[in-house]
């Protein structure tokens, strides 16, 4: 599903250059999933957002399903975003103002899915993410961990490929960030292929394989 050689990310010029990732290359295989950890600064978000076509490598190449992603233009890489890939971020990244049902509803609604198909999706996903209840209540109406939940239920609203998941445990304690990952397993098992960054040390219990990122190159690529 996923290769890459020899990426390198470099922001900045001249003497203010920062190389962010250096020579990368790896392959993830469909239906795997793979814990990418490393300390702050190892590259590890840059090499997400690359994944996740939110950006862009300087030099190298980067092929998704195994289509090279330098040769689709802007519209295909937002297709590729919205329908290929489902994005779960730290922060949950949910619109305040909207219900966790519409916080879902969202992408189908981009893709232009009929709204008697997306309410039995939405509630699809909710329920099995466990906030089927809570479908009508905002943010700030919900914990941490069933933000979170209402964002992997987001991910997962147009059945995409491939789930990305950027510190998805970050802001939530112990027993909310072990239920999390626990569901990303439960989503493995069921077909997706996930790549989870994270600072968690229980994701070597769940995933497949771990990706050790240090100073912008893989230290480890293990099982």
């Amino acid at each position: 599903m996923i290769k890459m050689k020899n990426i390198k990310k470099i922001y900045g010029v001249g003497s203010a250059q920062v190389e962010a990732l250096k020579d990368i290359s790896l392959q993830v295989d469909k239906n795997e999933f793979v814990g990418m950890i490393g300390p702050s600064g190892s590259g590890k978000s840059t090499l997400m957002n690359i994944i996740g076509c939110l950006d862009v490598p300087t030099t190298g190449e980067y092929f998704f399903e195994g289509e090279s992603v330098k040769s689709f233009n802007h519209n295909q890489l937002a297709e590729i975003r919205n329908e290929k890939i489902g994005f779960v971020f730290q922060s949950f990244n949910l619109l305040p103002y909207a219900t966790a049902f519409e916080n879902v509803e969202i992408p189908m609604i981009f893709k232009g899915v009929r709204a008697k198909n997306r309410r039995a999706r939405v509630m699809e996903l909710l329920d099995r993410v466990g906030l089927a209840p809570r479908a009508d209540h905002k943010p700030n109406e919900l914990s941490g961990g069933e933000m979170q939940r209402v964002a992997i239920a987001r991910a997962l609203a147009n059945n995409p490929s491939l789930i990305l998941a950027d510190e998805p445990t970050g802001n939530l304690d112990t027993k909310s960030g072990d239920e999390i990952l626990a569901i990303f397993e439960s989503l493995w098992k069921q077909g997706h292929t996930l790549v989870v960054i994270t600072h968690n040390p229980n994701i070597s219990g769940r995933a497949q394989r771990i990706i050790k990122l240090k100073d912008g190159m893989i230290e480890n690529n293990r099982t």
